[in-house]
């Protein structure tokens, strides 16, 4: 994925989600009889200006990407003529301004719900969670988990890929859920229930491999130690690594299996591997240094290779499951409900400490994030869109002023009231939620160049 189609699929990403929750604003002010002054997508200095319709409302699309805002007439920010006085935002009902502000985050739900729509109807796509080796002295080990055996149900919710049993354990990892009950199915067919203690999971594990500390891994098939992938500007670039090869050896010790190639590099970071590949029926030796890079606390080693793996074994690990248009709506909606739920949990968390500040992402990691699923296909990007869309959702609605759950605290507090609380209160809380916004950004971007220099 190169940078440019990666910045394209971050642009294309942010446009959307804010078009889309701004629209929301946009749409339900003219509902409410409000004059709209200006559409804008983005911040700064505009390159595209056009007024349309009977107000000449000026659309516009800014320089900066990283927002947007809909402006509307309001005598609190200019002098407004008395035929107007009726169309001005501040001289709406209560009711009115709450719902012209909440109508932003209730868009991005709502587009979350479409993209979920398209996902489950286009067909999701998932590995079978089959469970591979199980560590020893492992809490998986404990509950009497066996290599080979297939997770149906968490808490007795059914359960047909990796991703869902990832996420619910997850999910229960965060209340460090001592007695999380798990259906399996072994070779046998015969279904036995277990209980895995979740609870020794730290905070700063969760962004990493919960999964492998608590000894449960995604089932490898034995494939065989031949290149097929090699990344770009990578380790083994460099070395002179081509798809194709067979590794036979690495530092003298017969490779048989793709797992020992894996093993081999991520136990050397920064140290220099003598490896012998067989390519075009000829034997080569190469050197390869694997960059040193961070997982938790420890370093690893990364080359940028990736396996050549035959259709015939991803096809018997692979479930693709399609939805009709009915089922596909309902699955959205609870998805939707789900996941935004999950995001506010994690947010209390963070704020009570049982999650790590680690866990916040900036624009950096998201727009790598948006190229490395655009890249996977439609789905893939179509599932990050709306996990996103549901974050910025999530996100506006928490009550710091400047943000719409802000303003919309502001008007529950005035129907409590009865009164309109002050403009000087108004502006200290302004001036507060400014500063909160700007240290979350500045923590964002901290942790995303720290992800950046670990890779």
């Amino acid at each position: 994925m190169t940078v440019l189609s990666t910045i394209l699929a971050f642009v294309t990403a942010l446009g959307l989600l804010i078009a889309f929750h701004e629209l929301g604003h946009y749409l339900v002010a003219r509902w409410c009889g409000v004059k709209v002054l200006r559409f804008s997508l983005g911040f700064g200095r505009p390159f595209f200006k056009k007024r349309l319709g009977k107000d000449q409302t000026e659309w516009v699309v800014a320089a900066i990407p990283l927002g947007g805002y809909v402006k509307m007439l309001d005598e609190h920010e200019e002098e407004v003529p008395v035929e107007e006085l009726p169309r001005a935002f501040n001289r709406q009902s209560v009711s009115k301004r709450f719902a012209i502000v909440a109508a932003g985050p209730v868009a991005n739900f709502l587009l979350a719900i479409l993209l979920y729509w398209l996902l489950f109807m286009l067909g999701v796509n998932g590995i079978k969670p089959v469970l591979g080796e199980i560590g020893p002295a492992t809490p998986a080990a404990s509950a009497g988990f066996r290599s080979g055996d297939t997770i149906t149900g968490i808490n007795d919710q059914a359960i047909t890929t990796w991703q869902e049993a990832r996420l619910q354990l997850l999910d229960n990892a965060v209340d460090k859920n001592a007695g999380v009950r798990i259906a399996v199915s072994g070779e046998s067919g015969i279904t036995r229930h277990l209980k895995l203690d979740l609870s020794s999971i730290g905070p700063d594990e969760l962004e990493n491999d919960f999964l492998g500390k608590l000894g449960l891994h995604a089932y490898q098939p034995v494939i065989d130690p031949v290149i097929g992938q090699v990344m770009a500007e990578g380790a083994a670039e460099r070395a002179g690594f081509k798809p194709g090869d067979r590794i036979l050896t690495i530092n003298g010790k017969q490779i048989v299996a793709w797992e020992g190639v894996v093993e081999a590099i991520r136990s050397s970071p920064g140290h220099t591997l003598s490896i012998e590949v067989m390519r075009d029926g000829l034997v080569l030796g190469l050197s390869l240094q694997p960059e040193a890079v961070s997982e938790g606390n420890s370093r690893i080693g990364k080359a940028g290779i990736a396996p050549e793996v035959k259709h015939e074994i991803l096809e018997g690990l692979l479930v693709k499951t399609r939805y009709s248009p009915m089922a596909a709506l309902n699955k959205a909606v609870t998805k939707t409900w789900e996941m935004s739920y999950f995001t506010l949990r994690m947010l209390g968390k963070m704020v009570t400490g049982d999650v790590s500040l680690k866990n916040i992402s900036g624009p950096i990691t998201i727009a790598n994030y948006a190229g490395q699923s655009a890249q996977m296909g439609l789905t893939a990007y179509l599932g990050f869109l709306a996990l996103i869309s549901i974050s910025l959702g999530v996100l506006n609605l928490l009550p710091i002023p400047v943000l719409d759950g802000g303003h919309l605290m502001y008007y529950l507090i005035e129907l409590a009231r009865g009164v309109p609380l002050s403009e000087k209160i108004m502006q200290i809380g302004h001036q507060i939620g400014m500063v909160l916004l700007i240290t979350l950004m500045v923590y964002a971007v901290h942790n995303d160049l720290l992800r950046l220099v670990s890779e």
